[in-house]
């Protein structure tokens, strides 16, 4: 729990499962290739101030870093964007998660990357409850197909070299 940068999400591979995070302004951030499961994500606004949940660092196209959150909630107080462009290249999805009226209107925010929008990959697959409403988000946030989606499944983006399974504990 924290304010601003309360998770450093920086490089290599990581698998987050049943995480409670909280924060207010790039409380996720970093440049890590990583995949939250089944997560509670609390934004704690205050006063007038709409915060940001990730702030994702992907610098070019080959970049294989980006933020998978698969599942869970995004729930909190006042009003915070799913995500800031923290990189050229920045990758966001949420896929079958629970939002919260927390969630701003517009969703994503491009903030000192304007003019690399159609670079950034930001999408909202399948996602439920009061801040799910997609139709004032930003017009360059990405429909994914099935297809774009597989690559960023557990086993396709975060395990594809099996590496969770030589863990000392059991995942299950």
């Amino acid at each position: 729990m924290g304010f601003q940068d309360t998770l450093l999400d920086s490089n290599g591979k990581h698998y987050f499962k049943d995480c409670y995070i909280q924060g207010e302004v790039d409380f996720i951030f970093g440049s890590g290739q990583s995949y939250y499961e089944d997560c509670v994500v609390n934004a704690t606004g205050w006063n007038n101030f709409t915060g940001f949940i990730t702030a994702q660092g992907r610098k070019s196209e080959d970049d294989p870093s980006g933020f998978i959150f698969k599942g869970g909630s995004v729930v909190g107080i006042g009003h915070a964007y799913l995500g800031r462009a923290y990189g050229p290249y920045s990758r966001v999805i949420f896929n079958e998660t629970y939002f919260s009226s927390v969630v701003a209107l517009e969703g994503w925010n491009s903030w000192n990357f304007k003019n690399h929008e159609s670079n950034f990959t930001y999408a909202e697959v399948e996602c439920k409850g009061p801040g799910s409403d997609r139709r004032q988000r930003v017009p360059w946030m990405k429909n994914l197909t099935n297809s774009q989606l597989e690559q960023f499944s557990f086993s396709s983006f975060i395990n594809k070299d099996n590496w969770l399974s030589d863990l000392p504990v059991s995942l299950s």
